[in-house]
């Protein structure tokens, strides 16, 4: 039996990739890695999204715990979708390496624009 790896963001979690270039000034400077993770703002595409943020259940009550639950979860959905280009706080993000690639983590609330490439309707 093989097994396949997803990853599943939770909450109001953004899954960024880092824009590649960054390392590179727009005169043409290469930076270290040094410089470039003093920047604040960093720019990157949209992985993966969590599912938002919660909304408590006002059914729920632990009388029962043997018992499903008869609302599933609600969430508020969150404005970033995947494949959105999004420009963040950096320090705010944390660094994951998965099957050998390198995201960033970030809430929400440290995206502070996101692009998003829409058909124009004629």
């Amino acid at each position: 039996m093989q097994f396949r790896k997803k990853m599943i963001v939770i909450g109001d979690r953004v899954l960024l990739q880092l824009e590649d270039g960054q390392d590179k000034t727009k005169s043409g400077l290469y930076l270290p890695a040094s410089v470039r993770e003093k920047e604040k703002v960093a720019m990157g595409r949209v992985i993966r999204v969590g599912p938002g943020y919660p909304i408590p259940n006002p059914n729920y009550t632990e009388d029962e715990p043997w018992s499903t639950p008869k609302d599933p979860m609600r969430y508020i959905p969150l404005q970033a979708k995947e494949g959105d280009y999004a420009i963040f706080l950096r320090e705010q993000g944390v660094e994951v390496e998965f099957e050998d690639q390198k995201y960033l983590i970030v809430p929400q609330s440290a995206v502070l624009m996101i692009v998003r490439d829409e058909l124009a309707e004629s």
